[in-house]
């Protein structure tokens, strides 16, 4: 038994392996026409690969653990990694000048770790502290630099030229890629991954049932997103993209942010803020 469930695994990994190939071979050749997004036929290229590897292995995978799992217990996972991630918002609150939240993050954190058990339980929104959410490329935008063109990446999603430099500083520090020993590690990265896979399994059949494309929807919302949070849920208007088109009025409330940038899987940035749709609102 355990063997045929293993060739299975194996017979996903290589026909996954070989559509990832395929994409590459088409799409490369294929630019788009939007300046945001010159490397369009790759980007959707990877876009379907992401796409097949959620259907063949994060979806099910997902919806076993919400299936199984009572929620409190997953809500104290959740609570669980988003305490470990208050470090360095706090970190990053600092870099972009705004001390009373960063000392607020780390209050956070002092709390929820000692009161909270290891964060298991959020004490820090009952009692005030709010949660925010803040990365590296979120702090590089604050400074400056500009989003460069969309990219979308094998298993990581959607991002930008700024924001994948970002990613490399978030997953360099990130605590849990750097726990010891390795089974540990690799075990609280799959937790990690599954929860908030399991947290927009709703969010993802609204997608699939909504958009005419779900590629298109994906980028314009994870674009209009981190603008959102660059500028703490208030950026300036843009009379036109730079499309030539204006830009949708719709912005993204505080409430509605996330850690979608980040997420290993592709549906999880699809729309913007939905693993938020169990957690208290987060702010800037």
């Amino acid at each position: 038994m355990a063997n045929a469930a293993t060739g299975g695994f194996i017979a996903r990994a290589r026909l996954l392996l070989a559509a990832l190939v395929f994409a590459l071979a088409s799409g490369c050749a294929t630019n788009g026409t939007d300046a945001r997004d010159p490397i369009e036929g790759f980007n959707r290229a990877m876009y379907g690969f992401n796409e097949g590897f959620d259907e063949a292995i994060g979806k099910p995978v997902a919806t076993a653990y919400r299936d199984v799992l009572p929620s409190f217990v997953r809500t104290g996972v959740r609570n669980f990694f988003a305490n470990i991630d208050d470090l360095f918002i706090g970190v990053n609150n600092l870099l972009q000048g705004k001390p009373i939240d960063a000392v607020s993050d780390i209050a956070r954190l002092a709390v929820n770790t000692t009161i909270g058990i290891l964060g298991l339980i959020d004490v820090g929104s009952h009692i005030g502290l709010e949660k925010h959410n803040e990365d590296f490329g979120q702090t590089f935008g604050r400074w400056g630099a500009s989003d460069g063109p969309y990219i979308v990446w094998p298993m990581f999603g959607s991002s930008t030229v700024r924001d994948s430099m970002g990613s490399v500083l978030d997953v360099s520090l990130d605590p849990v890629r750097n726990h010891r020993p390795v089974n540990v590690r690799n075990v609280m990265l799959l937790t990690r991954a599954t929860s908030k896979r399991a947290d927009l399994l709703d969010a993802s059949r609204v997608l699939e049932e909504a958009a005419l494309d779900k590629y298109v929807f994906q980028r314009d919302a994870y674009l209009q997103r981190r603008r959102s949070l660059i500028y703490d849920g208030n950026p300036p208007r843009e009379e036109r993209s730079l499309r030539g088109e204006r830009e949708p009025q719709a912005e993204f409330a505080p409430a509605e942010r996330s850690e979608a940038a980040n997420d290993p899987v592709p549906t999880a940035t699809a729309i913007a803020g939905a693993d938020d749709a169990e957690q208290p609102a987060q702010t800037r």
